[in-house]
C-alpha cells in the first residue's frame, strides 16, 4: 500500500487537547507519519496550526449563536469538502464523524471510525447540549452504521458498539487498543516542581487527572478519599466542567474535604506533560473512579510513570489495569440505562476507599505495582504496534 493518503479528522489536536481521544489522535498521527507507506493528513477544529500536513477549521461565523451541535456540523461540512483527493478518511468522536461520513460519500472513499466513547452511553450530555444531544446521537448512529470499519479501543467498547448499534455487521468492528508513548510518559523525579504546585513530595498522595464530567466519577472519588488517613494528600488535576451544576457539586465536596484535612490541592489549569509526569511520579497512587471508560488512557499514563493505579472495574479498564499486579480494580454494579450510575453508590465509595487505603498503607508494594505497570505499558501498548494494526484495517477496506 505505497503512499496511501489517509485524512484523519478530529475535534482535538495539539495544542487544543482536553481528553483521551485527542491524545490518541496525536500519537496515532505521529506513528502513521513515521511510516513510508502512509501520507497522513490532519483536519482539526480550532485555531490555525503551523504543522505541515495539518489544516484547522474555526466555527462558522453565521452559526456563532447556534446550538453547539450545529456549530460542530458547520465545521464538519468544511472538513468534508477539504478531504478531496484522499484515499481514506478516519474520524474520531461524534464531533468529526459527520465530516468523515460526508467525505466518504462525496469523494467515494472508505470511512473508518474510531470508537472512543458512545453517545447512547453518555445520556448526561443532554445537560450540556440540550436538544443538541439528539442531533449528536443521530450523527454518531448514521456514521457508525455506514462506516467501512469501526475501530473500538477495547473489547468492552466493541461490545458496547454492537449493543448500541445492532445493525452494524460485527465483522466490521475491530479492536485496537489505545496506546502510550513511553518515552514522553515516564518517571520524572522533580520534587521542586511538585512543591511549586502545593504538593509535598515527602507525604503520601493520591492523584486524580480528568475532566469534571459525570463519567469520570469525581464526586464519588471525593467522598471516598474523605475516608483516608489525614496524612494522605488529595491532588486533583481537574478542569473543563461539563456544566455549572457539576462544577458546583465538586466545589462543595472539595470545600468539605479541605475543612477536615490539609493537603487538598486542586489544579484547574491544563498542565504540561512533564509537570503531570512529575506529579504522577511523586504520587503513591493514581485514582480512576470513572463510571464510563472505554479504555482509560489516563491509567496508561500513570502506569508509564510507575504509579500504582486504583480504578473502577468497568469498560475497558480491566484490559489495562491488572488487579493485584499493577494496581487494584474496584468492583461496581451499574444501572443499565446508559448512565453507568452505581446501583449501590455508598458501597462503591466504601470499596474505592478501601482499595486506596490498601495501596497507600504499603508504599513498598505500591512501588512494586508501579514498576509492573510501566513494564506492562511498554510491552503491550506501544504506538508502533498500534499503528501497524490500524494500517492493517485500512488495507482491508481499500
Amino acid at each position: 500500500m505505497p503512499g496511501v493518503r489517509v485524512d484523519v479528522l478530529s475535534k482535538e489536536y495539539p495544542p487544543e487537547i482536553y481528553g483521551g481521544a485527542g491524545v490518541h489522535v496525536t500519537e496515532l498521527v505521529r506513528a502513521l507519519r513515521s511510516r513510508p507507506d502512509v501520507d497522513a493528513r490532519v483536519h482539526a477544529f480550532g485555531a490555525p496550526r503551523s504543522e505541515p500536513g495539518t489544516s484547522s477549521y474555526a466555527d462558522l461565523a453565521e452559526l456563532a449563536s447556534a446550538n453547539p451541535t450545529l456549530r460542530t456540523l458547520g465545521v464538519d461540512l468544511a472538513i468534508a469538502d477539504a478531504c478531496a483527493g484522499t484515499d481514506l478518511v478516519h474520524s474520531h468522536t461524534w464531533y468529526a464523524n459527520m465530516a468523515g461520513h460526508l467525505a466518504g460519500l462525496l469523494h467515494g472513499v472508505p470511512h473508518v471510525v474510531s470508537a472512543h466513547s458512545l453517545e447512547p452511553l453518555r445520556p448526561w450530555k443532554a445537560e450540556q447540549l440540550g436538544g443538541g444531544y439528539a442531533v449528536s446521537s443521530w450523527v454518531e448512529r448514521t456514521a457508525y452504521e455506514a462506516a467501512a470499519a469501526v475501530i473500538a479501543v477495547s473489547a468492552a467498547m466493541r461490545d458496547d458498539v454492537l449493543t448500541s448499534y445492532p445493525a452494524i455487521d460485527p465483522a466490521r468492528v475491530h479492536v485496537v487498543h489505545n496506546g502510550i508513548d513511553t518515552e514522553d510518559w515516564a518517571p520524572h523525579h522533580n520534587p521542586e516542581v511538585v512543591r511549586a504546585l502545593g504538593v509535598d513530595p515527602d507525604r503520601p498522595s493520591v492523584v486524580f487527572v480528568g475532566r469534571i464530567t459525570r463519567q469520570k466519577g469525581l464526586p464519588l472519588f471525593l467522598r471516598a478519599v474523605a475516608q483516608l488517613p489525614p496524612e494522605v494528600q488529595i491532588v486533583l488535576c481537574a478542569g473543563a466542567p461539563d456544566t455549572p451544576e457539576i462544577e458546583a457539586e465538586v466545589e462543595a465536596l472539595v470545600a468539605d474535604l479541605a475543612a477536615t484535612r490539609t493537603g487538598v490541592v486542586w489544579i484547574r489549569e491544563m498542565l504540561p506533560r512533564p509537570t503531570v509526569c512529575a506529579l504522577l511520579t511523586a504520587a503513591t497512587a493514581f485514582a480512576c473512579p470513572s463510571i464510563y471508560e472505554p479504555l482509560g488512557i489516563v491509567n496508561l499514563e500513570a502506569m508509564a510513570c510507575e504509579t500504582a493505579v486504583v480504578a473502577t472495574a468497568t469498560g475497558g479498564i480491566p484490559e489495562v489495569v491488572v488487579d493485584g499486579e499493577t494496581g487494584r480494580l474496584v468492583p461496581i454494579e451499574q444501572a443499565i440505562d446508559g448512565t453507568g450510575t452505581p446501583l449501590d453508590p455508598e458501597g462503591y465509595v466504601a470499596d474505592f476507599a478501601a482499595a486506596l487505603l490498601e495501596v497507600v498503607a504499603d508504599p513498598v508494594r505500591a512501588a512494586e505495582m508501579g514498576a509492573a505497570g510501566r513494564r506492562r505499558a511498554v510491552e503491550a501498548f506501544a504506538w508502533p504496534a498500534i499503528a501497524e494494526r490500524t494500517v492493517g484495517i485500512y488495507r482491508s477496506v481499500l
